[in-house]
């Protein structure tokens, strides 16, 4: 009997002695569970529900919201406001009004032909009542109305222009102006020269050959002579140049309508 007693008492100790050695398993854990990961949830003991665990880097922010009853309006625009349109009117420019002009295209009598073309620009403005009712540098276009080439035996060279537009504020006009002409310097006085000293060469020549009557043939050779040298050579051309300032008239009133 005190040999059974003493082994129970020894396998009570042993049994004690294993209890205290083992782990304690984690409250509500099961045999084979995942542990809880993340942002899981605990229940503390007293009942209440825990806020979930944050991990860096998995928050999300949520846009800041207006206050209500605000607007998001666009940015005011930096861009500088229109300039008014300028007012216009129509006035009439009286036939007889002069126009100043600088010529652009430049104009021979040896190379131009009838109804080319040619421009020139507004060298002074055109006034009506304080008003400008044609700007300088204006565009005026117009055309060679006549060109005649300096001839061998008579006739000087001339040439002609007419001008019949005129551009203001970027709207073109008709009008109609009077002719403008140029012709070339008389060469009689030149030509009378040349005859003359081939005359005075001859009647030298003459004289040394054979007297008074050698002197008086020699003297009508020599003429002959300058006289259709003269007849083998044009007199002068005429030429307008760019740059060269022309005056002219309106012939006839026209209207045009100008910023005031």
């Amino acid at each position: 009997m005190q040999k059974i007693t003493q082994l129970a008492a020894v396998s009570l100790a042993l049994a004690m002695t294993l209890a205290c050695g083992a782990p304690n398993p984690q409250p509500g854990a099961q045999p084979g569970a995942t542990p809880p990961q993340g942002n899981a949830i605990t229940t503390p003991a007293d009942g209440t529900t825990g806020t979930p665990a944050s991990t860096p880097g998995a928050e999300m922010r949520a846009p800041a919201s207006s206050a209500p009853g605000t607007s998001h309006a666009p940015a005011a625009s930096t861009r500088p406001p229109a300039p008014p349109a300028p007012v216009m009117m129509a006035m009439d420019v009286a036939a007889g009004t002069e126009l100043r002009l600088i010529l652009e295209t430049p104009v021979s009598s040896e190379t131009a032909k009838p109804e080319q073309s040619v421009r020139a620009r507004v060298a002074e403005p055109v006034m009506l009542s304080g008003m400008t009712i044609i700007s300088k540098g204006d565009l005026v276009t117009g055309t060679v109305v006549s060109a005649e080439r300096a001839g061998r035996v008579k006739g000087r060279a001339s040439v002609t222009l007419r001008f019949n537009r005129v551009v203001v504020a970027d709207t073109p006009y008709t009008i109609n102006t009077a002719r403008i002409v140029r012709q070339a310097e008389a060469t009689k006085s030149e030509d009378a020269t040349k005859i003359g000293i081939a005359a005075g060469v001859g009647t030298a020549i003459g004289a040394m050959t054979g007297g008074k009557k050698g002197a008086a043939i020699g003297a009508g050779i020599g003429g002959g002579a300058g006289t259709g040298a003269v007849l083998a050579t044009r007199g002068k051309e005429v030429t307008i140049p760019a740059g060269a300032t022309l005056r002219t008239t309106i012939q006839e009133t026209v209207k045009i309508t100008a910023p005031m």
